[in-house]
């Protein structure tokens, strides 16, 4: 969690920023690996008898499984939220995808939630639940709920959501008279 004062604004800065990690996730994507190295294994060094159709399916079995664990445990390693004058911007992973970007007109509320946990959403990641809405979840612990303008919720799991609800709840309130703020 960091809060980066780019201006002269006494109470807030102009940009806050802030981060969640599991490393956890970081185990998964050895899995993800070992299946991926098993794969190319088997490509390069098989004595198969059975015929090339069982081993091209084993091959591209555990390729396509070893890279879709490590894209998908990758991506959600960490989260990070970012929040300046106009908008909400959610990053997920290192190369940040997927990504979300939240203009403040859309937002009419945000809240802190003490206990977010992968179990309410269904797993780690990137989430929707027709009753909860949408959030990204990257590991059990404090969040930021924003109440959208079309009655939805997004959650985000990051450190310092108290300070980040602050931080929301005064560009709320410092929209322009007759905004959907």
């Amino acid at each position: 969690m960091r809060e980066h004062p780019r201006g002269e604004h006494g109470s807030h800065p102009d940009v806050w920023t802030g981060r969640a990690t599991n490393r956890v996730q970081w185990l998964l994507a050895l899995g993800g690996a070992a299946c991926l190295a098993l794969g190319i294994e088997l490509a390069v060094d098989s004595s198969w008898t059975n015929g090339i159709a069982p081993l091209v399916m084993a091959v591209v079995g555990c390729i396509a499984a070893g890279l879709l664990v490590l894209f998908g445990t990758l991506a959600f390693v960490h989260v990070a939220l970012k929040v300046d004058k106009e908008s909400l911007e959610v990053r997920c992973g290192h190369i940040g995808v997927p990504r979300r970007r939240i203009p403040l007109s859309q937002v009419v509320g945000a809240e802190f939630a003490p206990y977010v946990t992968p179990r309410q959403w269904g797993g780690w990641g990137y989430r929707w639940r027709p009753e909860k809405g949408t959030a990204v979840v990257v590991r059990c612990g404090e969040g930021v709920v924003l109440q959208l303008w079309d009655g939805h919720t997004f959650t985000i799991t990051v450190d310092n959501a108290e300070a980040a609800v602050r931080v929301i709840k005064s560009r709320l309130r410092a929209g322009t008279p007759g905004t959907a703020h």
